[in-house]
């Protein structure tokens, strides 16, 4: 399992629009690009965390390849909200003791 942690740091007054977004492009990630699924964290009023998982980091890599256009509309909503996107870290899993809780 490949794991991608990104930052995001949100325009003001643009965080419950960045979290609708983050939402969607999430979801749709997952339901039609191979995704595993993400978790998004809040830091501080402005800066917010994604862990976003995949099952390896090629299918990570050509996930914006043959996106839905809704897919594009969202993630173009997602990088309004931002003044800056930032992927921290691309790292490999060695161990999973997370409990995988379907909602």
């Amino acid at each position: 399992m490949f794991i991608a942690i990104y930052q995001f740091t949100v325009k003001p007054d643009q965080e419950a629009g960045f979290e609708k977004a983050w939402h969607d492009v999430t979801r749709s990630l997952y339901e039609h690009q191979g995704s595993l699924g993400s978790r998004l964290h809040k830091n501080s009023k402005l800066i917010y965390l994604g862990y976003a998982q995949w099952p390896n980091k090629n299918a990570w890599r050509n996930s914006d390849k043959k996106l839905k256009e809704a897919t594009k509309m969202q993630q173009e909503k997602l990088r309004e909200t931002c003044e800056n996107i930032e992927t921290l870290y691309e790292l490999e899993v060695v161990d999973d003791l997370l409990v995988n809780l379907k909602k």
